[in-house]
Parts: structure tokens; sequence; C-alpha cells
């Protein structure tokens, strides 16, 4: 009998849900939004309780609309947001503070402390930043009201939202992660593939807490049939930007994906061996049992997609995003307006916190286009920014393979391989991240027989080459981010000792 795979996509707008056969056919999905909230400038919070109950209504959406039977659920696998911290009182499993999402930068300040300790960076392959999860447990004990002396005591358990849907979804309550999601942690010693004592000590964060890390493709428990309707082993998890590198198919060295979701991820494969370059992070891609981990440089672009979703929820701009295509196309160039969407600060290459968005070019005759325009623009400038950070370092892109809700838009797609000078490819099959961690657990389920044949079934849907030269108008994009960085090493100079790098840094972008 055919046996199916239920993946589990967990993001930071919403909970989906698909069905897929061994094939990577759709047979079913489930999708539904939850709450974004937001309690001072810069924080970022999600409600943990209201993620579960979502995901298990998109569940069993996806299963009912594939019209498949309980007992032909051959598995399951979890992608989920990365970075964003839960912590729960495990006795009753109830969340003690709303989920901090890896968007949030209120940890920025204790982030800038940590700047100068090299051994974050050569234990995690990270840059101490207010993205990573470590610094989010240590707010919720430091800020709740008796959560330390309950993390102390033993009574508190910490997850990103694989370990929190694994501890809700599994019958036996398992306190589970694997390493693509640990390395998010700032606190998981990718060489070593186990948390760090000496970290957990300087963050102050007792090791109690923390999930047991089990290979990317463990058995991570049987689902609970009451609550989701049916009985399987959840085979495969996966962050969820390691999970899209998985689905599509990049397992030789050199190879690289871009997903365009509320940020944009570059993701290259480098192998079984620990690199660390500037700018770039060094990421656990995925260890298989019984198998060295695979390691990945990770551009990570805080802010894409949010920009449009910025365009339409904060200044009512658009409607949807379906529109943005037709508007940016109504322009012949974008007559020298510049959007840089550092609403969260600037992630890679760059890693400052300080810099807030930025407009440029503005005169009488802007419309809504322009500004439209320049945030699709700001898309492919910023894959550009990293893929340049990569060359520095003798990583070159000869080609870059793409999904994600983004690359629908043909406008964005066709510019960005105009700034890269590679083709860019779209997969087929552009759910890539929840296909991914279905792949991964249809792999240990038997379905499909190894990564050849997965690689082998990948198909491309459009090959888009650069067409358009775009030097002038990316140096444009330069001097409009440099003006951003300068802008706020000035406005912190007073009181930032670190302010004189951020301006040179600044002049030498603009340069």
């Amino acid at each position: 009998m055919t046996k199916y795979i239920v993946s589990i996509d967990q993001g930071t707008t919403s909970c989906r849900s698909f069905i897929f056969d061994k094939d990577g056919k759709t047979l079913g999905m489930g999708q539904k939004e939850f709450a974004q909230h937001y309690p001072q400038p810069g924080w970022v919070e999600h409600d943990a309780q209201e993620i579960f109950e979502t995901q298990v209504d998109c569940i069993k959406e996806a299963v009912k609309s594939a019209g498949i039977k309980s007992e032909d659920i051959a598995a399951a696998g979890i992608t989920n947001q990365r970075e964003t911290t839960v912590v729960w009182d495990k006795s009753n499993d109830k969340p003690i503070h709303n989920a901090i999402v890896w968007q949030c930068r209120r940890t920025q300040e204790a982030a800038e402390q940590l700047r100068s300790d090299s051994s974050i960076r050569e234990k995690t392959g990270l840059f101490p930043d207010a993205y990573f999860s470590g610094l989010k447990i240590q707010w919720i004990l430091d800020n709740v009201n008796g959560a330390r002396a309950k993390a102390e005591a033993g009574d508190l358990q910490f997850g990103t939202i694989d370990s929190w849907l694994i501890r809700k979804f599994t019958k036996d309550k398992n306190h589970l992660t694997e390493p693509s999601n640990a390395s998010r942690s700032m606190l998981f010693n990718i060489k070593d593939m186990d948390w760090d004592e000496a970290l957990l000590k300087k963050l102050n964060v007792p090791r109690s807490m923390m999930p047991k890390v089990v290979p990317s493709n463990a058995d991570f428990g049987l689902t609970d049939k009451k609550l989701l309707g049916f009985e399987a082993p959840i085979l495969a998890t996966l962050g969820d930007q390691q999970a899209a590198l998985f689905g599509q198919c990049c397992f030789e060295q050199g190879m690289m994906k871009c997903t365009y979701g509320t940020g944009s991820f570059l993701l290259g494969n480098i192998g079984n061996e620990i690199r660390l370059t500037d700018g770039l992070l060094t990421t656990v891609g995925w260890q298989l049992e019984g198998e060295d981990p695979i390691y990945a440089f990770e551009g990570a672009i805080f802010v894409t997609g949010a920009a449009v979703q910025w365009l339409r929820d904060g200044l009512g701009l658009i409607e949807s995003s379906d529109e943005t295509e037709e508007l940016a196309t109504s322009l012949d160039s974008n007559e020298g307006v510049y959007f840089v969407p550092a609403l969260v600060g600037l992630g890679a290459p760059w890693w400052n916190s300080d810099v807030r968005g930025t407009i440029v070019g503005l005169t009488r005759g802007t419309k809504r286009e322009h500004l439209v325009r320049a945030a699709l623009e700001a898309m492919a400038y910023q894959v550009a920014d990293v893929t340049t950070n990569m060359k520095e370092h003798g990583i070159d892109v000869s080609e870059l393979r793409v999904d994600g809700g983004a690359t629908r838009n043909n406008f964005m797609l066709q510019f960005q391989a105009d700034v890269l000078e590679v083709p860019v490819l779209r997969a087929s099959q552009v759910e890539s991240t929840a296909w991914g961690v279905a792949a991964l657990a249809a792999l240990k389920a038997g379905l499909i027989k190894d990564l050849p044949e997965l690689s082998k079934n990948w198909k491309s849907d459009a090959l888009v080459k650069p067409v358009v030269d775009r030097k002038d108008q990316y140096q444009g994009w330069k001097a409009a981010l440099a003006g951003a960085i300068a802008g706020a090493a000035l406005s912190h100079a007073s009181i930032e000792p670190g302010s004189k790098e951020r301006s040179t840094a600044g002049a030498k972008l603009g340069s």
C-alpha cells in the first residue's frame, strides 16, 4: 500500500502542513496565520500555545484535504522557524512567557557585550547577535518572576519550535532537538556536537533546561493519535533553511540555495569540515545517523518578504503581494529610489543591529510603484551582498537554486539573476522547505532509496539567465546602504564605543 509523509512546516507568520508522496507530489495542505506581538519597538513575540493549536489544525486540514487514511501515513517530519525561543514548565508544559522570535532585538545590548569573545565564534560558528536563542533564554530567566529559581531547580525546559512541537505532539512528551536547530543557539559546539558547558555557564543557562541532541533523522517519537488523528513516527527534524538546502538537493560541496520568505537565507554546502569566514555564519546543515555532520555557510538576511508585508500592513500601499510584480514593471527603472529594509537591523554580511530602515532618492514624483519596486530590488541586492562576501573568501557562485514565495515574482527573479550575473534556477517543488524534511523522513522510512535517487528527481521549472547589466544600480544600492550604516554610527557616536568601527565600515562600503 502507498505510504505518505506528513510535513509539519512551522513558519514565522503562519503554520502549514503538507501531505507528500515519495515523489514529492503534494496531495493535501493546511495553512493558517497566527498573531504577531510587538510589545516594544524592535521586540517580536509569538504565543507558543497558539502556534501549537494552529499547527494541529493545519495538520488535520492537510490530512482531510488529501483524502488519505490515517494508517497510510508512514512518518512525519518537522521543519521550523529557527532561533525562536520557548521556555516552559515541564510539570504542565505551559510556557512561562511568550516565545521570543528570531527577529527580536531586545538582547542586542547583551550581544554587544559578547562581541570581543572570540571563543563564541570558534565554538559555534556564529557571531554574537540578538538573533540567536541563547541570549533569549537568558533574558527570560532574568526577567520572568521566579524563572531563574525554577530553572536552577530543574523545573523548566527550553526548546526552539521543533522541540516545543515534539514535546506537544509525541505520546511520551519527548524533549529532543537535532544539530541544525541546536547550532542556532550560540550554546552548541559544532565541533564537539554537544552543548558547550563554558558557554552555558557564560550565559547562565542551566544544562538541565536543554533538550537532548540527536541526529536529524532520528526517531523523535510517535505522534499522539488522540491529538492529531494518526499515530506515526516523527523521523526527521530540520531548521527551515537547512530543510530547504536538503530539499534543493544541495548534497555536494559548493552547491547553494536561497529561500525567500520573511527574510532570505543563502546557504552553501561546505562538506564535513568546519570553515569560518568574516560576514557569514557557519552552521550545521544536517547530521544523519552514523555519519559526520554536513556544515554550511549561511548568509542570513533578516528582512526581504517582510518588507513587502510592511508595505501592505504598515503603510497600506498594497492590498496583496500579488500586486507587486505589475507595479514594479510599470516603471522602467527605480529612478534613484532605494529602500534599505533594516527594520530589525542588518544581518549578513554586516551584522549591525543599530542600522534602521532607510529610503533614499525621494522626489515629488515618487509614487507607491517606486517603493514597491525598491522593496523587490532590495531582496536581490541583499543576496548579492552575501554572494560578494562569499567570492571574497574564494566561494564562487556559478548558479543559485531558489525557492520561497517571492520566487513566483518574475520581476524579482529576473532582477536577481541580473544583479548576480549567474543563472537562477527555481525549483519545480516550490515548497522546498516542507519537502526537504519530508524527503528526509521518507528516506528514514525506506520510501526513498538514497540521496542519488532524490537528486535524480530534482527539477527546475524556471531557468532565468542574466540579461541586463545592473552594476550601476548595484553601486547605487551600496551607496544607500553606506548611508544607512553611517547614519546609525552617527546616532550612536556619543554612547556606543563601537561607533567608530561602524562609521569606518560605512565609508568602506561606499567607496
